[in-house]
């Protein structure tokens, strides 16, 4: 798991763009539960699916 995908930390979906922006909301070994704008609260694993980390104030 990436140690940057910590409750809080906001993330995209790579081939989900549009979902929008993310927010973790819990990071347990390879289940990150991440809420998007547009898609509601997913399970992904992250052995499969690889987030990407971003910052909010970037955007």
């Amino acid at each position: 798991m990436d140690d940057s995908l910590v409750p809080g930390a906001w993330v995209r979906h790579p081939t989900r763009p549009d979902w929008g922006l993310g927010q973790v909301q819990s990071a347990i070994r390879n289940r990150i539960t991440v809420n998007f704008e547009h898609a509601g609260k997913v399970l992904i694993d992250s052995d499969v699916i690889s987030l990407t980390v971003v910052d909010p104030d970037a955007i």
